[in-house]
């Protein structure tokens, strides 16, 4: 997998845990590093709501390695996902998403459909069904 770049034909919304754009409805987001808290992911739902005017969208977002959080930050985030988003596809190297997902939900499923792919063009084709 080719590391992902923004891009520049359209407005990129910088963020503390990741970046964002908009691609024909689906909100893409490179995932940046830091140790996810509740008060950077509540900064970060904020920055969201802003850039969907508030509307439920899907997700395509680009892992990066970051330490898992603590489990209060993962029940607030699970909390979280179902306002602002319709699904979630997340792309990685194989296993990185898995992982995560296996940490994030392993006591109980995740609270949209969410799927992991290696490809982005995969990813996106699956996500346009929540549109």
């Amino acid at each position: 997998m080719s590391p992902i770049t923004p891009p520049t034909d359209r407005t990129v919304f910088e963020g503390e845990i990741a970046d964002y754009w908009m691609d024909n409805g689906i909100l893409v987001s490179l995932s940046k590093s830091p140790k996810r808290t509740v008060q950077n992911i509540t900064g970060n739902i904020a920055l969201v709501r802003s850039i969907t005017n508030d509307k439920k969208v899907p997700l395509l977002i680009y892992l990066s390695n970051s330490s898992v959080p603590d489990k209060e930050t993962r029940k607030f985030a699970s909390e979280q996902l179902p306002k602002v988003y319709t699904a979630m596809a997340m792309v990685s190297k194989p296993g990185l998403a898995s992982l995560i997902m296996n940490v994030l939900f392993r006591l109980k499923a995740p609270p949209i459909p969410m799927k992991n792919f290696t490809n982005d063009n995969e990813a996106k084709e699956w996500l346009k069904q929540f549109l």
